[in-house]
């Protein structure tokens, strides 16, 4: 059966499933397979579950009349995905970067949908599964579409880019993430790169940071929209409080400025915001709706959000962490001007041989920071606190969440300020459940 034919299979379902202890009626399932799975031995469920048909690639689990059998059901899934974007009439921008990705598209899918039928990424659906998944979920009547990239090796943006294809793209910055699969922040840069090389090749255009010399400069010979501290910019913005959240002025090319008071927490945001309005501005959202959209928007998911819990007040950018933004994270609790703050931080993953270096940094910094203790869990950290020689008295390390949980539930604090930052494998979020 070709991409046509089953496209047309697809045009006549309720959409495309992967799990078959999900809603599976009337839906075109997809065998998956990974490290730990194989979706090929849930054929017979799925045509059980009401499955319109079942995309296999293994002959021994074929049903007639119920499965398609393909050579690769993960490229199959691809390449409809990619029939399916060749059919959207909208605009497609895509968003990748170090940090503040997933922050801008909320931003962005925010502003948009004051004026537009606007679909964009839900939850961490961003990879090489995850935006095809996307794209599929994506109707005939959409206005307007924001994608998120997430890629952690050379050539992953380039081949997500290839599917998605973007009219309008956006790197949010380059950061030390990924270090261990790009091997090094130039390889990160390379990577995020793909996006503009992918907008340059396809005279497509790219918003760029004039805040990021690294963006302006890889953006030169290219289309672009600049927003920041630049002559051309579409928006400019002055931060006028931090704390306890962001407020900002921002100014539009036109001469027009607007007071925002956000529900972020970090200076790190403005990029984020910046980002978002200006392209909001370029499709012609008025102004008055991009300052609401983004005063009204209440970051969750972990990331950047807040919470009060036992007379403690805690801002929970637990999602995930690298150097960059653990960095930028610590650099605004620092600011706060309170007493009682404890940095709660797991160690940084996928850093490969730079983690103890990075991990050292990170410890450098916090003897800059006046807190009254740095609560650390991971064995990265436990490693990096032997090769330090300051004072550690205020530094505790745990081994896991739950022994760290188990110490705050004994301290019965009350009137602390908690930062909680670390990488997905530690949950650290799990300390306030």
């Amino acid at each position: 059966m070709t991409i046509e034919e089953i496209y047309q299979l697809y045009k006549l379902s309720e959409g495309i499933n992967t799990d078959t202890r999900k809603t599976i009626k009337e839906s075109i399932f997809f065998a998956l397979k990974g490290p730990s799975f194989n979706g090929n031995l849930y054929a017979k469920t799925a045509v059980e579950n009401g499955a319109i048909a079942v995309i296999i690639d293994e002959h021994e689990f074929f049903i007639e009349g119920k499965t398609i059998l393909v050579n690769n059901v993960l490229d199959t899934l691809q390449q409809l995905a990619l029939h399916h974007r060749r059919q959207l009439k909208c605009p497609v921008i895509a968003i990748t970067g170090s940090n503040g990705k997933t922050t801008t598209k909320e931003l962005l899918s925010a502003i948009l949908s004051t004026t537009f039928k606007t679909y964009s990424t839900q939850g961490n659906l961003n990879n090489h599964i995850g935006v095809p998944l996307t794209l599929l979920s994506i109707p005939d009547l959409a206005e307007i579409v924001v994608i998120e990239l997430g890629a952690n090796h050379l050539l992953e943006n380039k081949f997500l880019c290839e599917i998605a294809h973007p009219d309008y793209g956006i790197i949010t910055n380059n950061g030390k993430d990924h270090l261990e699969g790009y091997g090094s922040l130039e390889g990160v840069r390379k990577g995020n790169g793909e996006v503009y090389e992918f907008l340059k090749e396809n005279n497509a255009v790219a918003f760029v940071s004039a805040n990021q010399q690294d963006l302006m400069e890889q953006s030169t010979e290219m289309k672009r929209l600049i927003y920041g501290a630049h002559d051309d910019a579409v928006v400019k913005a002055e931060v006028v409080n931090l704390f306890p959240h962001l407020h900002a002025q921002l100014t539009f090319i036109d001469g027009e400025s607007f007071f925002v008071k956000t529900q972020l927490v970090g200076k790190y945001n403005i990029e984020n915001i910046l980002a978002a309005a200006a392209i909001g501005f370029h499709f012609k959202v008025k102004k008055e709706n991009i300052i609401l959209a983004i005063e009204n928007y209440k970051p969750a998911n972990n990331r950047s959000q807040q919470q009060i819990k036992d007379g403690n007040y805690f801002i929970m950018d637990a999602y995930n962490a690298n150097p960059t933004s653990m960095k930028l994270a610590l650099e605004n609790f620092a600011g706060f001007p309170v007493e009682n703050k404890i940095a709660v931080l797991g160690s940084m993953a996928e850093l490969g041989k730079y983690s103890a270096q990075e991990h050292t940094l990170i410890l450098n910094q916090l003897d800059t920071i006046q807190l009254k203790e740095t609560w650390l869990v991971g064995t990265e950290f436990s490693e990096a606190v032997k090769d330090i020689s300051s004072e550690t008295s205020t530094i505790k390390l745990f081994s896991s969440i739950d022994e760290l949980k188990k110490h705050y539930q004994q301290r019965q604090l009350a009137g602390y300020y908690f930062l909680l930052k670390g990488s997905r494998i530690h949950k650290l979020e799990k300390l306030l459940e």
